[in-house]
């Protein structure tokens, strides 16, 4: 596949070289040409100098023929303006926007652009890596909106059922339990067993609901 990378600062570059390691035919953007020197050696990709914002930067990049665009420089604006830009006018089937600034997050989403929100991810991952000590999040969707996390079943919950912990949170969905290293798919009245392996798809407000219901006091 065909992809460009506009910004070639430490997210970039690595991005670039992913990428093309990947097997993806990629060109990286930049207004600032000693950026590209972040670039690993291994990279065998194009690059552009240039002002992203010119049309005929993002041409000579092959816009027209690009599969994705990723726009991941330090501006919010930049990012915003050169993803809409893409998305709109070049009808570039993949567009993803990095964010910095959460309180910005409106803007981009009201572009309808795919957002990675580095700041507001890293602020909920670490809060979690803190106070999260009998769970843990197994994967993120979004930007962290609604993860999978892992739980253990506690002695005090054996023989009571998911709608007994569920107990109307909508923030929270059983995903698989895990039973004797045999995983299947939990019906509302399956019955726990102590030390169960619980995954749960749920909001960060859900799971802090779903702690407390389990006792896990230190999380809730």
């Amino acid at each position: 596949m065909n992809f460009i990378v506009v910004g070639c600062g430490r997210v970039g570059a690595e991005l670039a070289l992913r990428l093309y390691k990947s097997g993806h035919q990629v060109v990286v953007v930049d207004q600032n040409e000693s950026s590209f020197h972040r670039i690993n050696p291994e990279f065998r990709g194009r690059t552009v100098h240039g002002e992203t914002l010119r049309e005929d930067v993002l041409e000579r990049a092959g816009i027209k023929n690009a599969d994705g665009l990723a726009a991941v420089t330090n501006s919010d604006t930049l990012n915003a303006v050169v993803s809409h830009a893409a998305q709109t006018l070049y009808n570039t089937p993949i567009v993803v926007c990095r964010n910095y600034d959460p309180r910005l997050r409106g803007m981009l989403e009201a572009y309808g652009l795919q957002i990675v929100s580095s700041t507001a991810w890293g602020a909920q991952r670490t809060e979690e890596l803190l106070t999260s000590v009998t769970s843990r999040a197994v994967f993120s969707a979004g930007n962290g909106e609604v993860e999978i996390y892992e739980l253990v079943i506690p002695d005090s919950w054996a023989g009571r059922t998911w709608d007994e912990l569920c107990l109307g949170n909508a923030g929270t969905l059983p995903a698989a339990l895990t039973r004797a290293g045999r995983a299947i798919l939990p019906a509302p009245d399956l019955k726990f067993e102590s030390g169960d392996l619980l995954n749960v798809s749920a909001t960060f407000d859900g799971i802090k609901s779903l702690r407390a219901r389990l006792g896990f006091g230190v999380e809730a």
